[in-house]
């Protein structure tokens, strides 16, 4: 059988068996029995025109197939006895036995028409949204498709660092297991694993037609590779990633290319924007927010109408310094916010121009967090905790609402392969459960799931820049998080982008001057970190107040560190005996150096 829109192609042998045994069925109750078995199954095999059965005159009526489908025909059945039963038994049934298998074959004919999905990206982005509650921050299109769909209020990234969270976001698996480790870049030159199964490669050998505008930033190409792909590779990263106008025509090619070959697709856009530049283009500004503004030198993007703000007027996040320095770069951050949300309506434009509004699932998230301190390279709340809109066309589907189910970055990965039917085999393990396994967020957008404090996210980190060697481990539910520093006894490490920002120069000048610095934390405690953080995230949102080793916790604290230990065991972490013992053959052997706490 081969249908437009369908990924995948059920086996027609016991279909086939299924539909004319629910023609024969001799009673009601075989009937109801069948009709369940169907609906399980998910698939009738429908005829394009009448079948005769061989020895009888009885024909089963021609039903009129989807667009663009083209179906084979039912095979013959053998035997007069067959025939005879089939006979007598459609003059015995009901009226009703004809009404619900026309009910049962419409529902089919209409699943199966085209699915597509689009994410969309941003790179460093957080919550500078109205749809989240930012009042200053001008988000018109993003906060409509909010209005659109669902509002995630507990999403997560498992990791907190660019090509590791595209690599995740894209396997479904944690940093640690995919091989991704750092950044994919330059000298970083981190890799996934060769034998990685990723979305991309996955969605077209099932048949979709798979596209990735703007950053990549993953690798090896073998690995994830789309079949159309405009990207660093093969353009300057601001073209692809900044320059809204360029990325809306090449989405224009991408659909107009799905169109032509009546293909589902999987789309795939990584914005560059608020990214800093302050590093690579400081000619830009801190986060190139003069690229393509219209300013002598700066280029032009026709379709930008550039948003600049007011430094005093910004809503400044818990984690950064209260000054003019951070405020300005905070007012500099909104304005490439405000781009990358004129380019998510272009995009969002695009789509339905090409007929696809009512038959995509759209998604939008974000890589990591801030690029300021405490947000991006760390696994606390602001490192982490992301933005996550998806708004599905289904009818039963909800739309402007909030769900405060925990999600994971590595759902998104099960979700797409639900969408378009897709199954795939887990591996085996010796864990006797598998609740913490990355799971589909399709239920959830059609009904809110029981509220259950056991549900938990988590998140792996081991390098982002090359030099940046900080290994860190955390599990979190909706109250607590674990987050355990394997080499603690290090200066957390800072990244050249964060380090030359406005934002902690100003850190860094006020603490050597001896200046006040109206920040959560002084510089050393930001850099020296215990080995274990525990924290009550309802009492202490800002995580400053790490309850490991406190008496009345024992119990929680040992839970949680049993299940971090059993996700890492599960997903094959090679750090799971650090810093306290050395891993082989699957087994911790300790090192007796003080580090077993």
């Amino acid at each position: 059988m081969r249908c437009r829109g369908l990924v995948k192609v059920p086996s027609t042998s016991n279909k086939y068996k299924i539909f004319l045994r629910l023609l024969i069925a001799a009673d009601r109750v075989q009937f109801a029995r069948l009709l369940i078995e169907i609906k399980v199954a998910r698939s009738i095999s429908i005829p394009e025109a009448p079948v005769a059965v061989e020895g009888s005159e009885a024909t089963v009526p021609a039903l009129s197939a989807a667009p663009s489908c083209q179906l084979n025909t039912l095979p013959p059945l053998r035997g007069r006895h067959v025939n005879s039963r089939l006979s007598h038994n459609m003059a015995r049934a009901p009226a009703v036995f004809y009404v619900l298998l026309c009910l049962l074959i419409t529902e089919r004919v209409l699943s199966n028409k085209a699915r597509n999905v689009l994410i969309l990206l941003a790179d460093d982005g957080g919550f500078e949204l109205g749809a989240y509650g930012n009042k200053i921050c001008q988000t018109p299109n993003i906060d409509a498709l909010a209005r659109r769909g669902l509002l995630f209020n507990n999403a997560f990234n498992s990791v907190s660092s660019c090509s590791t969270s595209r690599a995740a976001l894209l396997t479904g698996t944690p940093s640690h297991q995919s091989g991704m480790y750092g950044l994919h870049h330059g000298v970083h030159h981190f890799n996934a694993f060769d034998n990685l199964t990723s979305l991309p490669n996955l969605l077209r050998q099932n048949g979709v037609y798979t596209g990735i505008i703007g950053k990549k930033h993953v690798g090896p190409d073998d690995v994830f590779r789309f079949d159309y792909e405009q990207t660093e590779r093969n353009n300057h990263i601001d073209q692809v990633g900044r320059n809204i106008t360029h990325i809306k025509l090449l989405a224009r090619d991408f659909l107009a290319n799905a169109n032509r070959d009546n293909k589902s697709f999987f789309l795939y856009v990584g914005f560059h924007d608020p990214h800093r530049c302050g590093h690579s283009e400081p000619q830009y500004g801190a986060f190139c927010e003069r690229f393509g503004s219209g300013e002598p030198g700066m280029g032009t993007i026709p379709d930008w109408a550039p948003w600049y703000y007011q430094w005093d007027e910004v809503q400044l996040p818990y984690h950064v310094q209260d000054t003019e320095a951070a405020r300005r770069d905070i007012a500099a951050q909104y304005t490439t916010m405000s781009r990358l949300d004129q380019g998510v309506g272009l995009i969002l434009k695009e789509l339905e121009a090409a007929g696809h509004k009512e038959d995509t699932l759209v998604i939008y998230t974000s890589d990591n967090g801030i690029p300021f301190p405490g947000g991006r390279t760390n696994l606390h709340e602001a490192g982490v905790r992301a933005p996550l809109l998806v708004a599905s066309p289904e009818p039963g589907a909800r739309r402007n609402q909030a769900s405060y189910a925990m999600a994971s970055q590595l759902d998104l990965m099960p979700t797409v392969l639900d969408w378009f039917g897709i199954s795939t085999e887990r591996a085996e393990d010796n864990e006797v459960t598998h609740g913490d396994e990355p799971k589909s967020l399709l239920p959830i957008l059609i009904k809110e799931p029981a509220y259950s404090e056991a549900e938990a996210v988590f998140a792996s980190q081991t390098h982002h820049e090359v030099t940046m060697y900080y290994p860190m481990r955390a599990v979190r539910t909706r109250r607590y998080k674990l987050l355990h520093n394997l080499h603690h006894a290090m200066p957390f490490p800072i990244d050249q982008d964060l380090y030359v920002s406005p934002t902690f120069q100003d850190i860094l000048n006020r603490t050597r001057s001896k200046r006040p610095l109206p920040w959560y934390k002084t510089l050393r405690q930001y850099y020296y970190r215990p080995q274990w953080e525990l924290y009550d995230l309802r009492r202490d949102p800002a995580e400053l107040n790490n309850l490991h080793g406190k008496p009345s916790l024992t119990e929680v604290e040992a839970e949680l560190r049993a299940r971090l230990q059993s996700w890492q065991r599960r997903t094959r972490d090679p750090w799971r005996c650090a810093p306290a013992g050395v891993l082989d053959h699957d087994q911790c052997f300790a090192l007796d150096n003080g580090l077993a706490d």
